[in-house]
C-alpha cells in the first residue's frame, strides 16, 4: 500500500502517532523502525542513537534519538520489552534509516513483554494502515 509514493508494508503493525513501526520475528523479537512518512516529515537524519542493549522500553517510550537538520528528536517504540539488538550499520550510516526505512534502515529489535497489550494500540494491514497514514498526513501537513 502507498500513499503519495511511500510505502507501508501490509505485514508491519504501526503506532501511527508516533510513526513507528514493528515486524514480529520468529524468535519472540519484534524488529522496529521509522515508517517513511515519519521519515519524509522530520527530513534526513544525520545521527541515529538507539537505546543500548538490555535497556527496557515501554510502548510510546522512547526507543532511541536522532540528529535531524535543525533538531534532536525521540524516537518512540510501537512495542515494549527490552533492547535485545541495536542495528550497527547505522553508527557509521546512520542514512540507511531514510534509504530503506523497512529493510536495512532497521533501529533495533525488542525482545517483547506484552505483545497482546501492544497490538491493541497498533494498526496492522491495509484497510486500517492507508487511512491512518492519510488522516496523519493531512494534519501534520505532509505532501
Amino acid at each position: 500500500m502507498s500513499l503519495n509514493g511511500l510505502v507501508f508494508p501490509p505485514e508491519l503493525h504501526y503506532l501511527i502517532e508516533h510513526q513507528v513501526w514493528a515486524r514480529l520475528d520468529d524468535d519472540g523479537c519484534a524488529t522496529i523502525g521509522i515508517t517513511a512518512l515519519g521519515i519524509r516529515h522530520s527530513g534526513e537524519i544525520y545521527m541515529c542513537r538507539p537505546k543500548r542493549v538490555g535497556t527496557p522500553v515501554e510502548q510510546g517510550g522512547s526507543v532511541a534519538v536522532v540528529e535531524l537538520a535543525k533538531s534532536v528528536v525521540s524516537v518512540k517504540s510501537p512495542v515494549r520489552g527490552e533492547v535485545a539488538e541495536i542495528n550497527p550499520v547505522l553508527e557509521e550510516s546512520p542514512e540507511r534509516v531514510h534509504q530503506d526505512p523497512y529493510g536495512a534502515g532497521w533501529l533495533a529489535r525488542i525482545r517483547l513483554s506484552d505483545w497482546a497489550a501492544d497490538q491493541i494500540a497498533l494498526l496492522h494491514g491495509d484497510d486500517q494502515v492507508l487511512p491512518a497514514m492519510q488522516q496523519h498526513a493531512w494534519l501534520n501537513r505532509i505532501e
